[in-house]
């Protein structure tokens, strides 16, 4: 097993940028993709003809946010048992299965346009806050993702923990919310 002596996956390249120059252009670039986002959901209506596996990709979407919360889980297991390198691969995974979730959602989006919810009832509320704090914390974690990816690669393992324990728990919420909301949507869509 490897141990926390083991040196997980750096980019020497990375060593040398600011973590201030590091952080400005990943918070620019974040706010650059919830742009693209509004204008792409919201910008617009939905497609009068779409192709048919259109129709697929929010349940491939549900299946990819579930692949990012199990790495994530996977990682969190693997860091606790300083198991370095498994840690790293884990968190590789979960964040291409994020990224890959992202890329299929704005493909969705930019077809299908925003999806309306129809539930009646004491679900309507619980649709929404689940929902909202989903959105809302999407936002917060994509820059937060980008952050712990920056300082891990770059060698800078300690604001790396710190920045972590906040990135951790917020990423697998939206990770699971985004499942949830698909099901709820399923069900009562």
């Amino acid at each position: 097993m490897a141990l926390m002596s083991a040196r997980p996956p750096q980019l020497a390249i990375l060593r040398q940028v600011a973590p201030a120059r590091a952080t400005g252009a990943i918070l620019l670039a974040s706010v650059a993709v919830l742009g693209v986002l509004l204008v792409v959901i919201y910008g617009h209506g939905r497609a009068t003809t779409a192709p048919e596996w259109i129709r697929a990709l929010p349940a491939v979407n549900a299946a990819l946010n579930a692949t990012s919360a199990v790495f994530l889980v996977r990682a969190y297991a693997s860091i606790r048992r300083h198991d370095v390198a498994a840690h790293a691969r884990s968190m590789l995974k979960a964040v291409a299965a994020s990224g890959t979730f992202l890329v299929s959602y704005i493909v969705y989006h930019s077809v299908h346009g925003d999806t309306k919810f129809t539930g009646r009832g004491a679900v309507r509320p619980v649709y929404f806050f689940v929902l909202i704090s989903h959105v809302v914390l999407s936002a917060v974690v994509v820059p937060l993702i980008f952050l712990s990816l920056f300082f891990s690669l770059s060698g800078r393992f300690r604001p790396h923990k710190r920045l972590s324990v906040f990135t951790l728990p917020i990423w697998l919420y939206v990770s699971v919310t985004g499942v949830l909301v698909f099901v709820l949507l399923t069900a009562y869509g």
